[in-house]
C-alpha cells in the first residue's frame, strides 16, 4: 500500500485553510497547515512535505520570501511550490517565477485545476525522488567498486600483471579475504650479505640490493609467483595463491633454478668489486592461512603457517648455490628433478629433524 503524499497548506485565512485541507484530504492526501511564513518554514524542515500550497500575501514573511528560502536550502531546492493569489495573476506569476515557484493558482481556487496541478507536480516529485534514490545507490556502488579496485590494485605490488588483471576482473577470488590453501613457499637470500652490509658503504649495499631485487622480480613474475615480501636480501615468494597452478612445486623449482643462474651472473660483477656474495634457496610445501595482514590504512597480503617458517629455515641452512627442498616437495617432484639427499636437518623452531634435498637440475 503506497504512502499518501504530504501537502503543506500555508494561508493566513482560516476559511481558505479549511477549504484546501478538506479538498485535498478527500483525495487521500495527508495535509498539514501553517498560518504564516515562519511556521511554514519550520514545518517544511520538520515534516518534509512533498508539495507546498503557498499563499502570496501573509503578515510577516511573504509567500515570495518563503519560496526563496525554500529554494536556498539544498534539501528543499526542488520541493514543488504552488503559489496561490487573488491579485493580478499575470503580475504575480512573474514575481513567483523570480522567487522559484513551480506553478500558480488563482483565488478562489478552481477545484479541478487544483487537483490537476497537485497531481502533476507530485508525479514529477515522485520521479525526481526515484531518480535521486537511483543516483544515490549508483554513487554508493561506484564508491564501493572504486574502493575494491583500489584495494585489489595494491596486490599488483606482489603479483604478476596477468594475475593482477585476473583479480581485478573477478576471475580470481579476492586474495585479501582470509582463506586457507595448500601453497608452495620459496625463500631466498644472499650468503655473506650480513658481513657485506656491515662493512660496505650504504650506497653500495643499496646498489647491490637493487640489482638483486630487479633480477629476481622479473623471474618471479615470469613464473606466476607472488612476492609475499622483500626484507633486505630475503625474498619470500608464494605459489598456488592467489591464482591456483597445476604444478606449483615444479614452477617454484624452475624459478629457483633460473634465479640461481641470474644471481651467479650478478655475483661475477660483485666479485670484481670485492663483494663475496652467494645465493641460497629454501622451498617447502604445505597449508597456510592467507589474506590481508596489517592495520587500517596499511594492509598487505601475507601467508601464515608452518610452511613459511620451514621454507625460511631451509634457506638459512642452504650454502651458496644450494636449493634446499623439503621431503614433501621432493616427494611430489622426485621424477622431475635431479636432487641429492643431505640428510635430516635440525632446524631452529622445529621439533623434529627435517629430511632435506638439494636440487641440482631438472630432469
Amino acid at each position: 500500500m503506497s504512502v499518501p503524499a504530504k501537502i503543506l497548506v500555508v494561508d493566513d485565512t482560516p476559511a481558505n485553510i479549511k477549504l484546501l485541507r478538506d479538498l485535498l484530504a478527500s483525495k487521500g492526501y495527508e495535509v498539514s497547515t501553517a498560518v504564516n511564513g515562519e511556521e511554514a518554514l519550520a514545518k517544511v524542515a520538520a515534516e518534509k512535505p512533498d508539495l507546498v500550497l503557498l499563499d502570496v500575501m501573509m503578515p510577516g514573511i511573504s509567500g515570495y520570501e518563503v519560496c526563496r528560502r525554500i529554494r536556498s536550502e539544498p534539501a528543499t531546492s526542488l520541493l514543488p511550490v504552488v503559489m496561490c493569489t487573488s491579485l493580478d495573476p499575470q503580475q504575480e506569476r512573474v514575481k513567483g517565477i523570480e522567487a522559484g515557484a513551480d506553478d500558480f493558482l488563482s483565488k478562489p481556487v478552481n477545484q479541478p485545476e487544483l487537483f490537476a496541478r497537485v497531481k502533476s507536480l507530485l508525479r514529477v516529485k515522485a520521479l525526481h525522488d526515484e531518480l535521486s534514490a537511483l543516483n544515490a545507490n549508483l554513487e554508493k556502488r561506484v564508491a564501493e567498486q572504486v574502493s575494491e579496485i583500489d584495494r585489489l590494485a595494491r596486490l599488483k605490488r606482489f603479483v604478476s600483471p596477468r594475475i593482477g588483471d585476473l583479480i581485478l576482473s573477478g576471475e580470481v577470488d579476492d586474495p585479501l579475504k582470509t582463506h586457507r590453501r595448500e601453497i608452495t613457499v620459496v625463500f631466498t637470500d644472499l650468503r655473506g650479505f650480513t658481513a657485506f652490509s656491515e662493512t660496505a658503504e650504504p650506497e653500495e649495499v643499496m646498489g647491490v640490493l637493487r640489482e638483486y631485487h630487479a633480477a629476481l622480480g622479473h623471474i618471479v613474475l615470469a613464473h606466476d609467483g607472488t612476492i609475499e615480501h622483500f626484507a633486505g636480501d630475503g625474498v619470500m615468494i608464494l605459489f598456488n595463491d592467489p591464482m591456483p597452478l597445476d604444478e606449483p612445486e615444479l614452477a617454484a623449482v624452475r624459478m629457483a633454478l633460473e634465479m640461481r643462474a641470474a644471481v651467479d651472473g650478478l655475483a661475477v660483477g660483485w666479485k670484481k668489486r670485492g663483494h663475496d656474495l652467494g645465493f641460497g634457496v629454501g622451498i617447502a610445501n604445505g597449508y597456510a592461512t592467507l589474506g590481508a595482514i596489517g592495520f587500517e590504512g596499511r594492509r598487505d597480503y601475507g601467508a601464515i603457517g608452518p610452511v613459511t617458517n620451514l621454507s625460511a629455515r631451509l634457506c638459512g641452512e642452504a650454502s651458496a648455490g644450494q636449493i634446499l627442498i623439503s621431503q614433501r616437495v621432493f616427494g611430489k617432484l622426485e621424477d622431475r628433478v635431479e636432487a641429492e639427499s643431505i640428510g635430516e636437518l635440525a632446524l631452529k623452531g622445529l621439533r623434529n629433524p627435517v629430511p632435506s634435498y638439494n636440487v641440482l637440475a631438472l630432469r
